[in-house]
């Protein structure tokens, strides 16, 4: 039997408890997203292999009674081989309202981001955008802090490490909780990624033309351009022959989305108007119809 840190002898099973969270992996790694898989590469890379393992296991058998986590602190509690369950304890640096901010404004300046995010997706860039800004998202080999009331000598210990196994996992489910642990909630996040609009990266000037009245251009009616696309600015009466077709060549519109990005990625991207038919609202209408649009022009060009 293993000797704890008192002196005091360790059975090697624990207590078989109900109700304790189970890992959903039942052999080999765990965590299945990126975000998730980041954050185990990092524990499996500085934690001992052998309490890792027990630690699986651990999380495997049920035996984390509870999970909370807040920014930069998560709280369990481990059933050992000892009566009374060890109190664990996860700490990282949690940034505050400045550092947000700029982090913010960061994501909101990268469209995609923002749209996926949006959207309750994590892009695997968002790891770059942070690191920009010299904020680390992921604990690195010296962020964690951790603690548990075990005897255990080894660190992290068996009961440690099932709860960083089951804090992958619950950031398998949902991302945003990377983000609360850092000190951000989901929906504080999106009010203020929806807040932004989208805008202009920090720094980046306006671009000539901007800030000119709706479609009415940066010249006097008939001779001048207007519009981000630099269209000619002519009356209307002057076009009421063509008034539906493009005022620019396919050229000049710039290349074509990335082959990647959803189909609804506009929808997801602006504000949801106000709108509703029928009490549904104008966003669940029009989603499926992009989808639709969007199959259409992939068997097209298949």
């Amino acid at each position: 039997m293993p000797v704890g840190r008192d002196g005091w002898f360790e059975a090697a099973r624990p207590i078989r408890v109900e109700g304790g969270i189970k890992a959903r992996s039942k052999r080999g790694t765990i965590g299945e997203q990126w975000w998730s898989r980041r954050f185990v590469d990092i524990l499996e890379r500085v934690c001992d292999p052998g309490r890792l393992s027990r630690g699986r296991a651990y999380a495997r058998r049920g035996q984390v009674l509870g999970l909370d986590l807040g920014p930069g602190l998560v709280k369990a509690r481990v059933q050992g081989s000892r009566p009374a369950p060890y109190d664990v304890s996860v700490r990282i640096t949690a940034y505050g309202e400045r550092e947000w901010a700029g982090l913010v404004d960061a994501l909101a300046a990268q469209a995609l981001h923002r749209a996926k995010l949006l959207a309750g997706e994590m892009p695997p860039e968002i790891e770059q955008v942070f690191e920009a800004c010299g904020l680390p998202l992921f604990p690195g080999e010296r962020g964690l802090d951790m603690d548990c009331s075990c005897p255990d000598w080894g660190f992290p210990c068996k009961h440690l490490s099932a709860v960083l196994y089951l804090l992958a996992e619950a950031f398998d489910d949902d991302p945003f909780l990377v983000l609360a642990w850092r000190g951000m909630a989901r929906e504080a996040l999106l009010d203020a990624l929806r807040a932004t609009g989208g805008g202009r990266a920090p720094g980046e000037t306006e671009p000539a033309g901007a800030g000119t009245e709706p479609g009415g251009g940066g010249t006097e009616p008939g001779g001048g351009t207007s519009g981000l696309l630099g269209v000619a600015d002519v009356p209307f009466a002057e076009r009421i022959g063509d008034f539906y077709e493009s005022g620019a060549s396919a050229a000049r519109l710039g290349p074509p989305a990335d082959p990647g990005s959803p189909p609804d990625l506009l929808l997801r991207a602006l504000d949801p108007p106000q709108v509703k038919a029928r009490h549904i609202p104008l966003l669940d209408l029009l989603r499926p119809a992009y989808r639709t649009l969007a199959a259409w022009g992939d068997e097209e060009a298949g």
